[in-house]
């Protein structure tokens, strides 16, 4: 499932986040490449665990926990802390898969990555290209969203992110392990989930449909996750 997330972060929240960020000292963006994306990647990256990422990281990840959206469609059991990038004067990040497993270095923090995130930080008009392109079973879906919304995807597509020939796009990106490791089951629970509070915005919450239908939420939610 591939899902658009909006307003992940505040147009206020997303200055103070390019004030931090665009301040700090960035790098080559292979620093954190496996082997397969070191040979697509060209782009520049924020150095994992600098204290701009971890303070930006933070406010990212506390706006993550109060989104519902994003809880409904991700059921998020760890998350890996965001990382930052920022293509300009051609750089482009070819044809890859997301490696599967996740170390943060120096720590024994690891995470499965089950769905790949990436939140948007510039405004679409103030750079061309720049697009994240991305593989699904309809063909291929091309992401460019406004500053502060996020795309959620599975973390077993093939992706690539088009050549940036004017200005900068500046994005974070992360991955989530899910507690429901399968997507078609985790799409599933996140319809369901939209179903019931339609219905219960128009029956009330009390009503027993609303209540037998959150019942079989919760319990296909106990068989299928981990926790």
């Amino acid at each position: 499932m591939m899902l658009q997330i909006p307003d992940v972060l505040t147009k206020a929240q997303v200055a103070q986040v390019r004030e931090i960020i665009d301040a700090a000292p960035w790098a080559d963006g292979n620093e954190t490449s496996g082997h397969q994306s070191a040979l697509a990647k060209r782009n520049l990256q924020l150095p994992e665990g600098s204290p701009a990422a971890r303070q930006v990281g933070d406010l990212i990840q506390d706006a993550l926990g109060n989104h519902a959206l994003f809880f409904s469609a991700a059921l998020p059991l760890k998350v890996y802390p965001p990382l930052f990038n920022r293509y300009e004067g051609g750089h482009t990040f070819a044809n890859h898969v997301d490696n599967a497993i996740r170390y943060l270095r120096g720590t024994g923090f690891r995470i499965r990555s089950d769905l790949s995130a990436t939140l948007f930080l510039t405004e679409p008009e103030d750079y061309d290209g720049g697009e994240l392109v991305v593989e699904d079973t309809y063909g291929q879906q091309r992401v460019k969203l406004p500053a502060g919304h996020m795309v959620l995807y599975p973390a077993t597509s093939i992706h690539h992110v088009t050549p940036v020939t004017r200005g900068a796009r500046v994005a974070s990106f992360f991955w989530i392990q899910s507690m429901v490791r399968d997507d078609g089951q985790r799409a599933m629970l996140f319809e369901l989930d939209g179903r019931i509070r339609q219905v219960a915005q128009e029956l009330g919450q009390a009503h027993e449909s609303v209540i037998g239908l959150t019942g079989v939420y919760h319990n296909l939610l106990r068989r299928w996750a981990d926790a």
